[in-house]
């Protein structure tokens, strides 16, 4: 069972970009609500999608490096990396369907 990976500014290219499978980076803050409210659905998905995803959390407070290159203005914010492309992102606490419809379409 896979858990979400905590990443740093210094482990993001290692992490995110020279990963072989497709990751979804959660830009959050521990002080960020929506933040919290999506934390669990990335945990379930990080379990249900073990091998074939990884779910990497960057906090934006103590990471603003990797933050302000991809122009993180709110959070929670999800981009979706594939082959070290971002090719998908999504601003706010999403529902668990939505975010799975939108991490298959990055998957095929």
């Amino acid at each position: 069972m896979s858990k979400p990976v905590n990443i740093t500014d210094d482990t993001f290219e290692a992490e995110v970009i020279q990963s072989d499978v497709p990751v979804v980076v959660d830009f959050w803050a521990t002080w960020c609500g929506p933040c919290k409210m999506i934390a669990p659905i990335l945990e379930e998905v990080a379990s249900e999608m073990d091998g074939r995803v990884k779910i990497a959390k960057l906090d934006v407070d103590s990471n603003n490096k990797t933050a302000g290159k991809y122009g993180i203005m709110s959070i929670p914010s999800l981009l979706f990396f594939k082959n070290g492309e971002k090719v998908d992102q999504v601003v706010g606490a999403v529902p668990k369907a939505q975010l799975m419809a939108r991490l298959e379409k990055v998957m095929a």
